[in-house]
Parts: C-alpha cells; sequence; structure tokens
C-alpha cells in the first residue's frame, strides 16, 4: 500500500494528483461494495434453499397465485356487472325523463 505522499509527480498541478487519488480511492471503495453485496446475495440464497424447499414453495405460489386471481377475476366480474347495471338504469331513468318531456311537450301544443 502507497501513502498519498509517496507518489508525487511534481509536473501535475496539486489539485490534478489529489483528484487522481480520490478517483483510485473511489473506485476501490465500488469494488469492494460489489463484492460484498454479492456474497450477501450469495449467503441469502443459501438459506433460503435450507429453509424452504423448492417444489413445495412452488406449488404453494403456484396455489397463492391462483387463488388471488379467482378471487380477484371474481371481484372484478362482480364490480363490472354492478357498475353496468347502475349505467343502464341511469341511461334509462334518463330516456324515460326525456320522453315524458317530450310527451308534455306535444301535450301542450295540442291544446293551443
Amino acid at each position: 500500500m502507497q501513502t498519498v505522499g509517496d507518489d508525487m509527480d511534481d509536473d501535475k498541478p496539486i489539485t490534478e494528483q489529489a483528484m487522481d487519488t480520490i478517483t483510485t480511492a473511489v473506485e476501490a471503495t465500488k469494488d469492494a461494495a460489489v463484492t460484498a453485496v454479492k456474497k450477501v446475495k450469495k449467503a441469502a440464497k443459501k438459506v433460503a434453499k435450507k429453509v424452504a424447499p423448492k417444489k413445495a414453495s412452488k406449488k404453494k405460489a403456484k396455489k397463492a397465485a391462483k387463488k388471488a386471481t379467482k378471487k380477484t377475476s371474481k371481484k372484478a366480474a362482480k364490480k363490472s356487472s354492478k357498475k353496468a347495471a347502475k349505467k343502464t338504469a341511469k341511461k334509462a331513468t334518463k330516456k324515460a325523463a326525456k320522453k315524458a318531456a317530450k310527451s308534455k311537450k306535444k301535450a301542450k301544443k295540442a291544446k293551443r
């Protein structure tokens, strides 16, 4: 390991040398962080394998997914049917109101 002052270059300005040193330190830190993350991920995978067998977890996940999709699709169907019923009811009432208004106008015209 080198100390900062060992490899000083007299031709380069001090600021440039400092930036080079900082850049090197940052890269080394980044590399160390990446390797640490990889190790942690590997360890986590090992623990996960030991805790739950793969086949059982896959089956459970599949079942849960099926159940969830069934529930959500049922709820969605219920909601959409309710919405459709409300829409048609609204449309029917609007049409009936329009018809009633038209018939009233016709009746008024006929009386004149």
